[in-house]
């Protein structure tokens, strides 16, 4: 509907597209943006009507289709960013922090509007807390208040907030960096930013040590430090246009 707005219909839909790119081998990395100038208004009305009405288990079952698809942002794969332009408002934001990278155009506006409706961003509050922090959350998600994106990106948001007619070079530009590097080490690399903040102390070096040793041996090192040895460029990179 207008404005990118959630319902249960645009998250499977987002959910659908996104198995559809992480299972296709010829894309590396993933975009996500809003139609229009729009990244996403927030909430469809017509969906939020129809929840008033709904049982705790519909409600239940309705909000594990949004922690299924935020789930599969964060864990995909490949590399995603996030190009926001406009609202981007609510469940949204979830989206954002999920993402692995964010820019914003300066023109746009956020918010975690939720408990300004009388609810909470409990769904999206895991990725928020994880990318801003319990002090910035207090603030932002007690209040609902809206927010510019160069506070977007000062508390941690979004990577960058660019002006508007700069954002798909921006945007290019990040694609273009990450098309550079190799496909398993970015796997890696998620792996271990999502798994050694977890692990105790004294297991952190056994981990990591092999990791690394994995990725040396591996076909993908190998041409990596060769490529760097030869001055060439590794068999992976490329460039999106």
């Amino acid at each position: 509907r207008g404005k990118n707005a959630f319902s249960d219909q645009a998250i499977t839909q987002i959910d659908q597209a996104l198995v559809s790119a992480i299972e296709n081998p010829d894309l590396r990395i993933l975009v996500i943006t809003g139609a229009g100038n729009t990244f996403s208004a927030g909430a469809d009305l017509g969906w939020m009507k129809s929840s008033v009405k709904w049982s705790p288990e519909q409600n239940r079952a309705d909000a594990l289709n949004l922690a299924s698809m935020l789930s599969r942002i964060e864990e995909s794969p490949k590399p995603i960013v996030a190009r926001i332009e406009g609202a981007c408002f609510g469940g949204a934001t979830g989206i954002v922090a999920a993402c692995d990278i964010a820019i914003a155009s300066e023109s746009s506006l956020f918010a975690f509007s939720e408990a300004r409706l009388g609810i909470a961003p409990a769904l999206i509050s895991p990725y928020l807390l994880r990318k801003l922090g319990p002090r910035v959350c207090r603030e932002y998600f007690l209040t609902g208040k809206r927010f510019s994106a160069p506070e977007a990106a000062a508390i941690g948001l979004v990577n960058r907030a660019v002006p508007e007619e700069e954002l798909d070079a921006a945007v290019e530009k990040t694609v273009n960096h990450l098309l550079a590097c190799g496909p398993q080490a970015q796997l890696a690399i998620k792996e271990l930013i999502a798994r050694v903040p977890e692990l105790p102390r004294n297991e952190q070096a056994a981990y990591t040590a092999s990791v690394i040793a994995r990725l040396r041996a591996g076909e993908e090192g190998q041409e990596g430090m060769g490529a760097f040895f030869e001055k060439r460029p590794a068999s992976w990179v490329t460039k999106w246009r």
